[in-house]
Formats: structure tokens, sequence, C-alpha cells
């Protein structure tokens, strides 16, 4: 059975390090389009896990993780805007779950997480972007997401082919 643990401390987020760094390596291996080209090695990830610290710290943004037998197979992080016009609004970045534990429902619980977070702390608006059809793109519209737009060619996937990117969002009550 797993469990969502977060949002996660500094202190918490730092001993998460490696597990998340793990995370991020097996979804660019897998072919996730997350902002990462091929090839990207765990020394890479661990440094981009580690200089999102401050913001984890300043509260900018919120990391969750989902265990299962101990082990960290999924995460999600809640980015909050700070422009005073944006105040309302964060946006999910990075949910990652593990391939060998995805379709077990961890995606949809760490969103939920984020999601209740979010509204529990003010904000009335998440935003997203994923791949165009991507596994992710299905998760966000059966969760309930809105698409509004869809950029062609915005990003590159870990192989560098250019990939459309649909663009959602969810008000919160």
């Amino acid at each position: 059975m797993a469990r969502i643990l977060g949002p996660l401390t500094p202190e918490e987020f730092r001993e998460h390090l490696p597990a998340l760094a793990s995370l991020l390596t097996d979804a660019v291996d897998g072919g996730a389009s997350v902002g990462f080209l091929a090839p990207f090695d765990r020394v890479a990830a661990v440094d981009w896990w580690r200089r999102q610290a401050p913001h984890v710290a300043s509260g900018a943004q919120c990391v969750w993780v989902a265990e299962t037998a101990g082990e960290v197979v999924g995460t999600v992080i809640l980015h909050r805007e700070p422009k005073a016009n944006a105040a309302h609004r964060g946006e999910v970045r990075k949910l990652l779950v593990r391939r060998d534990a995805r379709g077990a429902g961890l995606g949809r619980g760490l969103l939920a997480a984020a999601r209740h977070h979010a509204a529990a702390t003010g904000l009335t608006l998440l935003v997203l972007d994923t791949a165009t059809g991507s596994p992710a793109e299905g998760l966000y519209r059966q969760d309930g997401w809105t698409p509004y737009g869809v950029v062609p060619d915005y990003a590159r996937d870990p192989a560098g082919a250019l990939e459309d990117c649909t663009f959602f969002y969810r008000r919160l009550p």
C-alpha cells in the first residue's frame, strides 16, 4: 500500500534527494518529456533537485513523495507564483511515477495531495503542461483538468525530437 508524504519540510526534502534523483532519471530514461535530454545521469538529476532546495525552504515550492514498501516511487511539485498579480495560482510540476509503479493510482493521489494543499492555502487556480498524446495527458483529462491549448513543437523529448505540448488548468473551490 502506498502512502503520500508532504509537503516535505526542507530537512525531509534533503533526505529524499537520492530517491528523487532516481525517480527523475527513471522518467528521462523512460522517454518522459520532463525538461531533460538524454543522456541524463544521476549526477545531473541530483544537481537539479539540489537547485530546488532554496525554493522548498522559502515555501515557493511544495514537494510530495509517494512511498511503497519504504521506497519513493512518485513525486509532484506545487510551485507558487511569486508575482503579486498571480498569487492566486500555482503550477503543478514534475509529476513523476516510477515506471514499475504506474497504474496503481499514485499519479492521481499525488495530484490530489497537491490540489488539496493548494486550496487549503488559498490558491484558486492550478496550471500545468504535458506532452500531447502522452499517458500523463490522459491522466490529467481523467482527473478533471481542462485543456486550454496546444503549442506545436513546444519542447524536446529526451531523444531530442520536438513535441507538441498541451496546457491545462483546474479551478479550485
